[in-house]
C-alpha cells in the first residue's frame, strides 16, 4: 500500500458522516416547527384541518395581511421593543460596571459576592414572583414599562457578569498601570480601555438580555392587564384565545411575533459565539 492511500486512510474520519446526520436532525427538529408555523399561516384553516402536512395550494396572503394591518399588533410590537431595549440598557450598563470591579478591583469578600451573583443563576423569576407583584405594586410600577423591565434587568445581571467578569480579568495589569503612569484615572481606564476591549462580550449580554426579554411571557402576565399595553407573547396568548377557531391566523399571528427576533438572533449569532468563547478563555 502506498504512502499516499496510508496518508488518505489517516484524514478520512469515520465519525464525521455520523456528526454531520446529527447536525442535520437537529436543524430539522429545531426549523421544522418555525417553518410549518410560517408556511401554515399561508394556508386557510379547512386546508390545515384536512392535511396538515400538506404546503400551501392555493397561497393565502389574507392572514398575514390582517395581521400586519392590526394596529393592536404593532401596539404589542412597540411594547415589547420598549421594554426589551429598557432591559438591554439597565443589564448591560450596570452589568459592566458590576463585573469591572469583581475583576479589577481587590478587596475583602470579592469571591463571596461573585459566588453570590452566580447563585443568582439557579433562581427563576417563578419562584420570586409573589414578591415581586407586591413590590412593584406598592411602587405603583404595574402597568408600566419600568415595572416589567427592572425584574427582568435584575435576573439577567447575574448572567451578564458571569459573562463579562472573564473579559475585563485577561486584561493586562501593564496595561492599566501604562495607563494610570500616562494620567488615565481608574474611570478613565474603564471607559477608553475596558469597554472597547470587551466589546464582544458587551454584545453578547445586551443580545441575551435582549432576546430573553422580547420572549419574556410571565413577568407581563402578571403586572400588564391592560390590552394597550400588552407585550407580543401576551398577544399571541389572547389572540390564540381570541381566535381560536380560526387556526390559521393563529399560525400567521405567531410567526410574524417570532420573526423579528429571530432574526436579530441570527444577526447577531457570530457576536454572540465570540463573546462566549472569549469568556470561558478568560
Amino acid at each position: 500500500m502506498s504512502n499516499l492511500e496510508l496518508a488518505g486512510r489517516r484524514r478520512f474520519n469515520f465519525s464525521q458522516p455520523f456528526v454531520y446526520f446529527v447536525a442535520l436532525a437537529l436543524i430539522g427538529i429545531t426549523l421544522g416547527p418555525v417553518i410549518y408555523i410560517v408556511l401554515g399561516g399561508f394556508r386557510s384553516t379547512g386546508a390545515l384541518a384536512a392535511n396538515p402536512a400538506g404546503l400551501p395550494d392555493p397561497w393565502i396572503f389574507t392572514n398575514y395581511a390582517n395581521v400586519l394591518t392590526s394596529s393592536s399588533f404593532w401596539q404589542q410590537v412597540f411594547n415589547s421593543t420598549v421594554i426589551a431595549l429598557i432591559t438591554t440598557a439597565i443589564v448591560v450598563i450596570f452589568g459592566v460596571m458590576a463585573a469591572f470591579a469583581l475583576a479589577r478591583y481587590q478587596f475583602k469578600g470579592r469571591e463571596g459576592l461573585f459566588t453570590f451573583f452566580v447563585l443568582g443563576l439557579l433562581f427563576p423569576v417563578t419562584v420570586a414572583i409573589l414578591p415581586l407583584f407586591i413590590l412593584t405594586r406598592d411602587l405603583g410600577l404595574t402597568e408600566s414599562p419600568l415595572g416589567v423591565a427592572l425584574p427582568q434587568a435584575a435576573f439577567g445581571l447575574p448572567m451578564t457578569i458571569v459573562i463579562l467578569r472573564p473579559f475585563l480579568r485577561a486584561l493586562p495589569t501593564e496595561l492599566e498601570d501604562a495607563a494610570l503612569i500616562d494620567g488615565t484615572t481608574r474611570l478613565g481606564f474603564f471607559f477608553r480601555i475596558a469597554l472597547p476591549l470587551s466589546g464582544p462580550g458587551l454584545v453578547t449580554v445586551g443580545v441575551l438580555a435582549f432576546i430573553g426579554s422580547w420572549n419574556a411571557y410571565l413577568l407581563p402576565l402578571l403586572l400588564l392587564s391592560r390590552p394597550e399595553n400588552f407585550t407580543l407573547p401576551l398577544g399571541v396568548a389572547t389572540f390564540s384565545t381570541q381566535y381560536t377557531q380560526d387556526t390559521a391566523a393563529v399560525l400567521a399571528f405567531t410567526s410574524l411575533s417570532m420573526i423579528p427576533a429571530l432574526v436579530f438572533f441570527l444577526l447577531m449569532q457570530r457576536y454572540i459565539v465570540n463573546g462566549l468563547t472569549g469568556a470561558v478563555k478568560g
